[in-house]
């Protein structure tokens, strides 16, 4: 069923909530107030969201190929298996969001505010993750093959079994994280730091770590083949 914006917000303002499976697609939404609202399977590809509050929305299964939600609010809302490839999220908050299992192939999450997401199982594949911040975010089994993570924020995120293979990650932040089991094969991790990271049988094949911080981090079991460690720091390192 499609609406547009007008019927959706006067809907919206008389307190009725449920849009499930609307069809929004192209949509001009930029900086509307959608807290709260049901929004799951709804077809908003291409809209423009930008700036849009959709705090604990529900957003599950929704349509969101190539949308604009850059500094959208979307704080604590559902985002489970919803398709977000091509979308722009540059500068969201997505702080506590849950996005498992979400195709996030090619999104633009530059600076964007994931701290303590839920992300396992997503497709974050060739993603641009440029200094976002992933702090304590669940990472567990994410596809995140070639995604750029330069200089973003992964501490104490639980990246176990991820697929990081040929990602950058050129000065992240990785201090206690866990890396158990993950494929890190040809990933670039020049100036990272890994102080006390867990990369116990983890794949590190190819993977460039020179400069990177590695005190007290946990390699016991970790695939080293063709590694690259010049001048990298190795103090208590166990390998």
């Amino acid at each position: 069923m499609q609406i547009t914006r007008d019927e959706l917000l006067l809907a919206y303002a008389c307190g009725y909530r449920d849009f499930s499976n609307m069809d929004l697609s192209d949509a001009d939404l930029s900086v509307a107030d959608l807290s709260g609202a049901y929004l799951r399977k709804a077809n908003l590809s291409e809209a423009d969201l930008s700036g849009a509050a959709l705090s604990e929305a529900n957003l599950s299964e929704a349509y969101l190929f190539r949308a604009d939600l850059s500094e959208a609010d979307l704080s604590c809302a559902d985002l489970r298996w919803a398709d977000l490839r091509w979308a722009d999220l540059s500068v969201a908050d997505l702080s506590v969001a849950d996005l498992s299992g979400a195709y996030l192939r090619k999104a633009n999450l530059s600076e964007a505010d994931l701290s303590g997401a839920n992300l396992s199982k997503a497709d974050l594949s060739e993603a641009n993750l440029f200094r976002a911040n992933l702090r304590k975010a669940n990472l567990s089994s994410a596809d995140l093959g070639e995604a750029n993570l330069y200089e973003a924020n992964l501490s104490n995120a639980n990246l176990s079994y991820a697929n990081l293979s040929q990602a950058d990650l050129r000065g992240a932040n990785l201090i206690y994280e866990n890396l158990f089991k993950a494929n890190l094969s040809g990933a670039n991790l020049y100036g990272a730091n890994l102080f006390k990271a867990d990369l116990r049988w983890a794949n590190l094949s190819e993977a460039n770590l020179s400069y990177a911080n590695l005190i007290g981090a946990n390699l016991s079991e970790a695939d080293l083949s063709k590694i690259v460690l010049d001048e990298a720091y190795l103090t208590n390192t166990e390998f």
